[in-house]
């Protein structure tokens, strides 16, 4: 399995962020967003879709509600970013990385996410159906009633988190490595082959599985 890049643990750790100037204006839509820091800002319905975001920064920064509909996010990090049921559906996100954020109630169905790293995260109803997942990893990460129907995840990673309450239902895993996680699954079991669990995650979900496949389990 080819791991995604590694997270940066400071904001000025990419060559980019030294380059990096303030926004100069409010957000709109289809606008182009080139090496931009943004810092402290509280966007409450920000209409900002199809925009494009390249090599830019968002940290402390929090988005209540609003629209990023079919943006396109580049070489982009957030650090400790709060998102509040925003609709994110349809957006492309290549090489992204998200430090110390909070994600509730997300539409993020029908996106394209591709060497993304979410690290320390908390995601809350995050809406993933239907999304393309190819070299993302959650480490250390939260995802509770986290929707994955009809998502398509390839070397996908979740070491040290805890799914609570996920739904796979019809989703389709290559090289999903779920070792080291806290597998809480409301659906979906078939959805597992194409997946890597350890010993100790067996065990814990022989009970369902068997339920699932309709194999009683009686002893005496």
């Amino acid at each position: 399995m080819t791991a995604p890049r590694r997270p940066p643990r400071r904001l000025e750790d990419p060559s980019f962020t030294a380059a990096l100037q303030p926004l100069p204006g409010p957000l709109g839509e289809d606008e182009s967003y080139d090496r931009y820091h943004i810092t402290g800002e509280a966007f409450s319905g920000v209409m900002a879709a199809g925009s494009r975001f390249a090599e830019c920064a968002f940290s402390s920064v929090t988005f209540d509600g609003g629209e990023l509909r079919r943006s396109r996010l580049s070489e982009v990090i957030f650090r400790k970013v709060r998102v509040v049921a925003a609709d994110l559906a349809e957006t492309d996100w290549l090489d992204a990385w998200f430090g110390g954020c909070v994600l509730a109630g997300v539409q993020a169905y029908g996106s394209s996410l591709r060497r993304v790293t979410f690290r320390d995260c908390k995601l809350d109803s995050v809406n993933f159906r239907d999304a393309t997942l190819t070299d993302v990893q959650f480490e250390d990460c939260v995802l509770r009633s986290a929707d994955f129907g009809g998502a398509t995840l390839t070397r996908v990673r979740f070491p040290g988190c805890q799914l609570e309450g996920a739904d796979l239902t019809k989703v389709t895993c290559t090289d999903v490595d779920l070792r080291g996680a806290a597998l809480g699954i409301t659906g979906g079991y078939e959805s597992l082959r194409g997946t890597v669990i350890d010993s100790v995650q067996l065990v814990s979900l022989a009970p369902l599985l068997a339920r699932h496949l309709g194999i009683a389990v009686e002893d005496g």
